[in-house]
């Protein structure tokens, strides 16, 4: 195939006959009367098929220590399952605590014990502040952004670069008091694909703050997703923050949610003494202990962190196909018009799509009218509003290889006549 012309440089006849053409092959597409789903990050049942012996675990009723796991207690979860991911996360046994079945559970636990009660460091109740701001990356993970739309605090924003936040903007923004934190996914950030550098990491880490108890919430949750042989490791936020004199800055996330089944596994968190003590201090007044017996399941099923890993991989199988797909049908319709840049993540559950300014919401519309459904556009911005109308999230891995092969080639059709349209308007 000839290489294509920027879309923008075609002469005025050119560009009719490109819309034309394109408006031609929408026709076609809405005509077949699809019903596509790429709105949400969720696992496939090929890959929850791959935890189903979880069905006949635990195959005992006591922990390691003789403990009955069926009986109330242990708080902090099972010292075998906080080993694992110990291992896996790269901190000490003693930092972790293992929970229900939700990492964002804790997430809103963290930041609602800190508006009621303060965190460490704090002068005061978070909701005794005249306002409290937290940096949201961008794009980034939406419900991080309705966490704290929820709770009434107010979001500012950084880009996220390829090696992570904007580390010289998220300074500037910590210099002011009201600023108590920040949402960082390290690994195969959300939607992006970006992965955190130990450079920027140590910055985080590091940085003045003109809050004490400044927080940097650390969601690892893709830590493991890994899309190639090349398995990147995540930066060591509590020693950097260690190492710096901040131990109580960062708390980390992490679960199982998309290692084993999305609606019953276990969440980890993970920080310094004194900050999962004060974790643990509050939670003890809205829960006697975690399901333990669900955490036993896991231990047995699971036997040590490589068996993570090797689960990991049989994961990889089944969704790097998919990213594939994605790539490929985007390169075919669209590769040399620039109408658009889309991220070629080495990890994690989406594909990020940059389309014209100005067309996101269309390109949403056209599909959504075509019988494919995608996120919203602006969804990874704070409160749905993207500035550039440009962003959209691309979620290939609950449906089937063929699914997404068809979705994305009517998605691509639907960028090009969305970019068509905006240049033919003027």
């Amino acid at each position: 195939m000839s290489p294509r012309a920027p879309l923008a440089t075609l002469s005025a006849d050119e560009l009719a006959a490109f819309r034309t053409a394109r408006q031609s092959d929408y026709a076609e597409l809405k005509a077949r009367g699809l019903r596509l789903d790429l709105t949400r990050g969720k696992p496939s049942s090929a890959q929850l098929d791959l935890s189903d012996d979880l069905l006949r675990l635990p195959t005992s009723t006591r922990d390691r220590a003789g403990t009955d796991v069926r009986n109330y207690g242990g708080l902090d979860g099972l010292v075998e399952l906080r080993e694992i991911f110990a291992e896996l996360l790269e901190v000490d046994v003693a930092q972790v605590v293992c929970g229900g079945n939700s990492s964002l559970t804790m997430m809103h636990q963290v930041i609602s014990f800190a508006m009621l009660h303060g965190a460490p460091g704090s002068a005061r109740p978070w909701k005794d502040e005249p306002v409290v701001k937290f940096i949201c990356p961008v794009p980034g993970y939406d419900r991080h952004f309705s966490l704290l739309a929820d709770l009434g605090i107010e979001m500012v924003t950084v880009p996220m670069n390829a090696d992570g936040p904007d580390v010289e903007a998220v300074a500037a923004l910590a210099a002011d008091p009201a600023v108590k934190g920040i949402w960082v996914v390290p690994t195969y950030a959300n939607p992006s694909g970006a992965v955190c550098s130990l450079e920027v990491a140590r910055a985080l880490a590091s940085m003045p703050t003109a809050a004490p108890d400044f927080r940097i919430m650390w969601d690892n949750a893709y830590a493991l997703h890994h899309l190639t042989e090349d398995e990147v490791t995540s930066a060591d936020i509590l020693s950097l923050a260690a190492e710096a004199g901040n131990p109580d800055r960062p708390v980390m996330f992490a679960s199982t949610s998309k290692i084993t089944w999305a609606g019953a596994g276990v969440a980890v968190l993970a920080a310094s003494p004194t900050t999962r003590a004060w974790y643990l201090q509050h939670l003890g007044m809205a829960s006697i202990g975690p399901d333990k017996v669900n955490q036993l399941r896991h231990v047995e099923f699971f036997g040590d962190a490589d068996g993570v890993r090797a689960l990991m991989r049989r994961h990889r199988d089944l969704i790097a196909p998919k990213f594939a797909a994605v790539d490929d049908a985007l390169r075919a319709e669209l590769e040399g018009l620039e109408v658009a840049e889309w991220s070629h993540p080495t990890g994690g559950y989406f594909v990020n799509l940059d389309v014209l300014d100005g067309t996101a919401s269309r390109v949403v519309e056209l599909a959504r009218e075509a019988g494919i459904s995608l996120t919203p556009a602006g969804a990874s911005f704070p409160l749905g509003q993207d500035p550039r109308d440009r962003n959209i999230r691309l979620a290939p891995t609950f449906p089937e290889l063929p699914e997404v092969e068809t979705a994305m080639a009517g998605v691509a059709t639907c960028v090009a006549l969305a970019a068509a349209e905006k240049l033919a308007a003027g």
